[in-house]
Formats: structure tokens, sequence, C-alpha cells
């Protein structure tokens, strides 16, 4: 059987070699890729722009630039007090976070001081709450403003998202229970956590994009 199989890899061989040298000039090579020419024309440059979408309107990237960061850029003008909140809280929230704002099922826990010394490294089954873990009373209003309720997020007012930030930043015993959040008051508010994280000294930019 050696023989012949010599035989057959020489034919093949052959033809490969055959079929190399008589490949036009421009013809696609090995892998299906066009080998270059010498008088080829070079491969043009892609346009600058394809044509493609719009500049969106001053007034729709407004409507979507919402977030508010740790320093309470972006708060919007509105009050809420804890009294308000509790009320906003009963009717929208406690469905999903339970009456307390102990949590159900697998949404999670809100209300919890406990543990008070930030110590989730040592026992991973410790729960964090906006009382014990969460490091800035802004990026409350923030969350609460974008994602919820689940049903139908974004669909609070801002009086009501300030009334329920009050009203979890009270029932955590961060603020008293008399206080009014606003633009000038929530970000004044110094969250339990807040030294155990890395201050976010981001200032946007082009080196932020």
């Amino acid at each position: 059987m050696r023989a012949p199989m010599i035989g057959v890899v020489a034919v093949l061989a052959f033809l490969l070699a055959g079929c190399r040298a008589d490949r036009p000039a421009g013809e696609a090579g090995e892998g299906g890729v066009a080998q270059p020419q010498g008088d080829a024309a070079p491969t043009p440059a892609p346009p600058a722009r394809y044509g493609i979408g719009q500049v969106p309107p001053a007034a729709a990237v407004k409507a979507l630039d919402i977030d508010v960061n740790p320093r309470g850029d972006n708060l919007p003008p509105g009050r809420g007090t804890a009294a308000e909140g509790a009320r906003v809280f009963a009717a929208k929230c406690a469905a999903c976070h339970g009456a307390k704002g102990e949590g159900l099922a697998t949404f999670p826990k809100l209300i919890g001081r406990d543990p008070r010394d930030f110590s989730f490294a040592q026992d991973f089954r410790l729960v964090k709450t906006v009382g014990n873990y969460w490091p800035y009373a802004t990026t409350i209003y923030d969350y609460v403003n974008r994602a919820m309720p689940l049903t139908a997020p974004g669909s609070l007012t801002p009086d009501e998202v300030y009334a329920v930030t009050a009203f979890l930043l009270a029932e955590n015993e961060v603020i008293p229970r008399t206080a009014v959040m606003d633009a000038a008051s929530l970000p004044k508010v110094r969250m339990p956590a807040r030294d155990h994280f890395v201050p976010d000294d981001r200032t946007g930019g082009a080196v932020f994009r």
C-alpha cells in the first residue's frame, strides 16, 4: 500500500503547484484573500462619517441626562419629608421591600443599621442596607429616581423621590424625622458608612467618557 500512496501524494502536489503557477494576477490566494500586485490601487480610507443617525436635540439629551452624582450635581427642584415619604413608600415600595423596609423574597432589605462597625469582610452573611452600607445620600435619590418602583421605573415625581429618600434616611437614623430633603440639604447628609469608601473625585470631561 505504500507505493500507491506515494503516487497519490505526488499527483496532488503537482496539481497544487500548477494551480498556484496558473493563477491570474490579483486572483484570491490562500484563505480567499486577494494577493496585492505592484500596480494595484491602494485600499481607500473609510469615510469620516457614514451618514447614519442624527445629532440629538439638546432637549432629548437633557431628558436622559438625569443622573445625580455623589456631590449632588443634577438634583432637581423639589422637596420631601420622612412623613410624606412614608405614604409614598407604603403605596409604591412596600409591596417588594416590606412595610418596614425589611425586604421580601428576593427584594433587598433597606432599613437597618446593624452591623454598625462595617464588619462585612469578617462575615459575608451580614445584610447590607441603606443604613449600614450605602455611601452617599445623593445617590439614594439617583437610584430611586431612575430605577424605582420596579414596575414603573422613573414614574415618581421629584417631590416623591425626595420624600422616599427622606423616609429611608430617617428610618435608618441618619436624619431627624422632621428634616426636609431638597437639592441643598441632601448633599450635606453624611452616611454612616461614608468613610469606608474611596472618594469619587471624577469631574467629567474628555477623560471621563
